[in-house]
């Protein structure tokens, strides 16, 4: 089973390059099965979940052409099936996009139920309400969710929550349903976005993307494009923290500082410089961060996908910070693995209290989670002595090349597959 290996100690220096982003890429990809032309999408991450959704979308009769490591062209004019069970998809959350994609284009859609990493209940009910609203019937059976319809027609619909999945599929849904459909109460996300434009560019209608209230004049048929998906801003935010945590200097190239406003607000008022430029941001950290308080929030409030990573920055911080999770209820799980690291976190219900240690120890850990496995990594990079990260499969679903990137930052970490490859680096690093 391959893990990181780390020697912490070292702070981050240089210039790293962010991929696309993975869930603009997944919505993306769902939705590029809506026409029978050719699709050209750039920007895409190379990560197990977006392979994994090309793997389905093959499976299912898409044609799916790979023109480069991050470059991929698709053609849906040979769907064979509307029925998505592929062993693999029920791995991925973003497998139910192509209910929305589907229902869209052909009425009718059959999609095993999603997986996804264990941080809460994430219940597709607004989904459903959606797709009742624009007509369709919708069942759960035998694991699978089944929709259809004879014919897709425009409603106003007002999501209970504003849900980044929901606003996705009833936004591919209703650009071909009759009529005009509104969104209320829509989420924000930059993906969200991402996605409007990436359809629009196929010829579809949507007005307000970005807002609460999103409109969508339907269309009879969508049509080819080339895109080239955002930056990931999860990615950026990572290695934002990693570089704080590091007391590091790293410049974080090809983003849009503009979605990493909330990430930067809490690095200055931790006492980290963050400089912007036009597509990159700079983190300058040159001594021990201060506490501050933190609660996740939707879109353009602080992400839950940046918990983990600005806990264990402020697991080294000066006095006590509060954490709180608003949105899944199971996403401290990780905190058992980094007290084993020496971290002093007390968690009551959503609020994790965190009073700032002087430095981690190094430890065998394992991540929970991918956002989870990535924070544990960074705490491994500021730790004294070596520490091990199992279960990197996780974090392989949402960062591409991410040991690589962080040796380009001078990190002392690699990924081993056996106990001879693990000795042999630490008798290198010692």
């Amino acid at each position: 089973m391959e893990k990181y290996v780390i020697k912490g100690g070292t702070p981050l220096v240089g210039e790293v390059e962010i991929g696309g982003a993975k869930n603009a890429a997944l919505a993306i990809l769902a939705a590029a099965s809506m026409t029978d032309e050719t699709v050209y999408i750039d920007n895409m991450p190379d990560e197990a979940d977006t392979n994994v959704m090309l793997q389905a979308m093959e499976s299912i009769g898409v044609l799916i052409k790979r023109t480069g490591r991050h470059s991929v062209t698709i053609n849906a004019s040979q769907v064979s099936s509307f029925r998505i069970e592929n062993e693999f998809i029920k791995k991925i959350r973003a497998s139910y996009y192509m209910l929305g994609a589907f229902l869209g284009k052909y009425k009718n859609a059959q999609v095993v139920l999603p997986g996804g990493c264990n941080i809460g209940l994430r219940p597709i009910d607004q989904h459903i309400k959606g797709f009742t609203a624009l007509g369709a019937n919708v069942a759960i059976e035998h694991g699978m969710i089944n929709a259809h319809a004879d014919k897709l027609v425009a409603n106003h619909i007002y999501l209970d929550i504003a849900s980044v999945g929901a606003t996705i599929n009833i936004m591919m849904a209703a650009s071909m349903a009759e009529g005009k459909t509104i969104i209320e109460n829509a989420a924000k996300e930059p993906h969200v976005v991402d996605l409007a434009n990436f359809l629009n560019s196929m010829g579809a209608d949507i007005k307000g993307a970005g807002t609460d209230i999103i409109r969508i004049k339907g269309v009879e048929k969508l049509h080819g494009t080339e895109y080239t998906i955002i930056p990931d801003q999860i990615e950026a935010g990572t290695f934002m923290m990693a570089a704080a945590a590091t007391k590091g200097d790293v410049t974080i190239k090809n983003v849009i500082p503009k979605h990493l406003e909330s990430i930067s607000a809490k690095l200055i008022e931790m006492g980290c410089q963050v400089l912007e430029s036009d597509d990159a941001v700079r983190v300058v950290a040159t001594k021990r961060t201060k506490s501050v308080h933190v609660k996740t929030l939707p879109y353009p409030g602080y992400p839950t996908d940046m918990q983990p990573q600005i806990t264990v920055v402020l697991g080294l911080a000066s006095g006590i910070s509060l954490v709180t999770e608003s949105l899944f209820e199971n996403r401290f799980k990780y905190v058992d693995e980094l007290t084993r690291m020496g971290a002093n976190i007390k968690v009551e219900g959503s609020t994790a209290i965190i009073e700032g240690v002087d430095q981690y120890t190094g430890a065998e850990v394992a991540a929970p989670d991918l956002r989870a496995g990535a924070a544990l990594v960074i705490a491994g990079l500021t730790a004294e002595g070596f520490t091990t990260v199992e279960d990197i499969r996780y974090i392989e679903r949402g960062y591409e090349d991410l040991d690589m990137k962080l040796r380009e930052l001078g990190a002392q970490i690699q990924k081993v597959d056996t106990d001879k490859e693990l000795q042999k680096f630490k008798l290198r690093f010692a």
